[in-house]
Order: structure tokens, then sequence, then C-alpha cells
């Protein structure tokens, strides 16, 4: 293959090559940007809590936003839904979570926060709050839960473990169509378990996506110098074999 081949499809693959990286690092750009206006906006939420009914659990323009919400119904009779690999200190445990039946609005997931797993992973028992009871919370989009592999949920000695908390599967499993937001109770409730409403427990924050973002872009501004410094140095010059006398 000629030198202008070799060079041709040298720069053919490190075009590629940066594209690649180019786009991974756009992608983290835009997570970063994502989150921190998830953050801000929280902050305002927390920081105001003007108060929403939880029928604005269902408006599905305000799906992805936060707001601070009351009202009063009941928790469905059923099963308890419990959110795998959630971590705590360091300690490895499950988000608790039970359907609630507003007076006003659609039925929604109310998180009642985390539990510990034993070694054995045995499931804990999340107990009904029973009567007409009030809740207060944040209002949130359900946890991010990555990229999507395998089935969402299994059924587990009669409770619901989830990977990721996917609202259409649980409506389906639980017969009822839910919200798609979830209520995350006010930690000062004396309903429920350990909580807090840190937004990104168990995701990357802002920062963390920024400097994945300057990895690859940084990759890429390798891969474009070591292409340009290998199209114009100096070939090396062939040595001349020495003829030989023949005798």
């Amino acid at each position: 293959m000629s030198r202008r081949s070799q060079l041709v499809v040298g720069w053919l693959v490190a075009l590629a090559v940066i594209a690649v990286f180019t786009r991974l690092g756009v992608w983290q750009s835009q997570r970063a940007v994502e989150k921190q206006a998830m953050l801000d906006g929280a902050a305002r939420v927390l920081t105001s809590r003007q108060l929403s009914g939880l029928d604005a659990a269902a408006d599905a323009a305000s799906q992805d936003r936060y707001e601070w919400a009351q009202g009063s119904g009941e928790f469905a009779p059923g099963p308890q839904w419990l959110l795998d690999n959630q971590q705590r200190a360091g300690r490895v445990g499950v988000q608790a979570y039970r359907i609630f039946l507003p007076d006003q609005g659609q039925p929604l997931l109310v998180d009642l926060g985390w539990l510990p797993l034993p070694g054995d992973r045995a499931m804990p028992s999340v107990e009904r709050p029973e009567g007409h009871i009030t809740v207060e919370g944040l209002l949130s989009p359900p946890p991010s839960g990555g990229i999507a592999l395998g089935g969402a949920m299994a059924e587990q000695a009669g409770s619901w473990l989830m990977l990721r908390l996917d609202i259409p599967s649980i409506s389906a499993a639980a017969g009822t169509a839910l919200a798609p937001r979830v209520l995350r109770l006010d930690p000062a409730s004396p309903l429920g378990y350990e909580r807090d409403l840190a937004l990104l427990p168990n995701t990357l924050p802002p920062a963390k996506h920024r400097g994945y973002a300057l990895q690859w872009f940084g990759l890429a501004v390798a891969v474009l110098a070591t292409a340009l410094i290998l199209t114009f140095r100096n070939p090396r010059r062939r040595r001349r074999q020495p003829n030989m006398d023949k005798h």
C-alpha cells in the first residue's frame, strides 16, 4: 500500500475515533447541564416549599419537575415495592415504596425510606400505614435507572423487587394507572424509615459528568495530535542494500 493510501485510511480511522470521543464528551456535558438544572430547580422548591396538591403528580407537562405537595388519603392494600441496590452510609439496602390513594388525584408511589438488607438478602417487611393519612413531601421524577437491561422487576415472596423504578411496569403489575411522579416523604414525617431528600444518592453528580466530558475531549485531541504527527513526520529513508560482487 502506498504512503498516500496509508494516510487516507489512517485519517478515516482517526476521524471516526475523534467523532466517537467528541460525541461522548458532548453527552457527558449535556448530562451535567441537565443534572445541575435539576438540582437548582429542586433547591428552589425545597427553599420555598410552596404547597401543591397530590393531584399535581399526574400532570404530564410537569413530570420532570419538582414540587412540594401535600394531600390526604390512604395507602392501598397489596404488595410492597422495593428498589434494590440502594446504598446509604456505605451500607447496601432497598428503598421501600407503597401505593397511596389520594382523596383527589391519581394513585401514586410514596417513597417510605431506606431499609438495610441482611447478608442473606432476606427482604424486609414494609408495613402498610393504616387509616386516613395526610402525607407531605417532594414530588419527584422516578430515580434514574441507568441503562435498562433485562426486566425491571420480579415478584419475590409477596413483594416486588425492582432493579429500576419503571412506572408503566409497576402500574401493570398493580392493576392501576399510577402518576408519573413519586412522593418522597418529608424526613420530618413520623411515617416510614431512614430517608433524606438527596437527589443524587446513587448516581453521578454534575461535577463527575463534567470530569468525564473533559476526559473524552482530551482523548479526541490526543488522537488528532497523533494523526497530525504521523502525517507530517519525515518518512524514513530506506537503506540501500550494498551490491554483492558475483564471483
